[in-house]
């Protein structure tokens, strides 16, 4: 929008052309044209134009972007410039700039350092709070908008860990891609816990997770269940048992998971055999348990479905825990206080038709 307004020169007297704009030097020309445009909810100054015609550069002045409040959220999550700068794909000063720049708009600290820990201040603590509704808020605007010619598209962030991945999705990646062939679907792979904590800061739109869940703002929507039994290499004397007992299995050498739920399902059955258990090896994957099981360096608990191409093939044999049953649930958890995008809602519904279906 251009405003033409005509004026003398009067050396002691400014002109401002609208209650958002700045008041400009007075200058010696009869005529000043002042631009201004729509930008981040604000009226500005095309600075070029507005300079040029009052023969000076005017003072810069910033607007607080998305991409810095994103940055800020990281950094008070991690606790560390360097931390969040890595989890962005960013360089510490790139980070560091952009909550300088944050600071000084506002006029505030918003860390205080404490060692080599930072620490929100009072008002961060508040950009902290309304930062996260922005981005949700902005989230929620893009998918919306995108949504308006009801299309099922976009993309689908999951969490799941590496196993889940492996033996439980892939079949309901394949029918949700053979229902809804233009949404994406993006995995972020971690243990149980780091998945509902992504779920918790609004980073991932749905997570696949080992039950029992307790945040009540979850929905739950059960789809898998399996039974842990041991396993050992076909050749093994325990490959001819009909079962054996968690006593028998601490004298054997044992090859656990390095964490997660089956992890502390190992540690609390094998609590009293404790002094006299022996793990040979911790390995971070089932793939490379099960290899390492094949090749005679000890067996292990998995789920059945886990190691049921190899149990197949001959290369390893199941064998029940006596009087003992374990069992993994797991299920898909969304959170109902946000609103879910079509793409979602459309994967939650192939999800939930194959309820039951996956379990072995």
């Amino acid at each position: 929008m251009q405003i033409l307004r005509e004026r003398k020169s009067v050396p002691t007297e400014t002109h401002s052309v609208h209650s958002h704009s700045r008041v400009l030097p007075q200058t010696e020309s009869d005529i000043i044209t002042f631009v201004y445009r729509l930008d981040n909810g604000c009226l500005s100054q095309d600075r070029a134009e507005a300079a040029e015609a009052v023969g000076t550069a005017l003072p810069r002045r910033e607007s607080m972007e998305l991409d810095q409040v994103a940055a800020f959220l990281e950094v008070a999550r991690q606790q560390s410039f360097s931390r969040a700068a890595e989890k962005l794909y960013r360089t510490q000063p790139a980070i560091s700039a952009q909550i300088r720049a944050l600071e000084e708009e506002f006029g505030q600290k918003l860390f205080d350092r404490l060692g080599r820990k930072i620490f929100l201040t009072p008002s961060g603590e508040v950009l902290y709070e309304y930062g996260e509704k922005l981005l949700d808020l902005h989230r929620e605007t893009l998918q919306r908008v995108r949504e308006a010619q009801n299309a099922v598209s976009g993309k689908v962030v999951v969490g799941a860990n590496e196993a889940t991945c492996l033996y439980v999705l892939p079949r309901v990646f394949a029918e949700f891609k053979h229902q809804h062939p233009q949404v994406g679907i993006s995995i972020y792979r971690n243990f149980t816990h780091k998945i509902l904590q992504k779920m918790a800061e609004s980073q991932i739109d749905l997570g696949i997770v080992t039950l029992p869940v307790t945040q009540n703002y979850l929905k739950v929507v059960p789809i898998f269940e399996d039974e842990l039994q041991v396993v050992v290499p076909a050749k093994h004397p325990l490959a001819k048992r009909s079962s054996v007992s968690v006593e028998e299995l601490a004298g054997e050498p044992l090859i656990f998971p390095k964490g997660g739920h089956t992890r502390e399902l190992l540690e609390k059955i094998f609590r009293r055999y404790r002094n006299q258990l022996q793990i040979s090896m911790e390995l971070a994957s089932v793939e490379s348990i099960k290899k390492f099981v094949s090749a005679g360096l000890g067996i292990s608990l998995l789920s059945r479905s886990y190691a049921e191409m190899e149990t197949k093939s001959g290369i390893l044999k199941l064998v029940p825990v006596q009087d003992l049953k374990l069992t993994r649930r797991l299920g898909l958890v969304y959170r109902t206080d946000r609103h879910l995008s079509r793409s979602v809602q459309a994967f939650v519904a192939v999800a939930a038709d194959f309820s039951g279906k996956l379990s072995s």
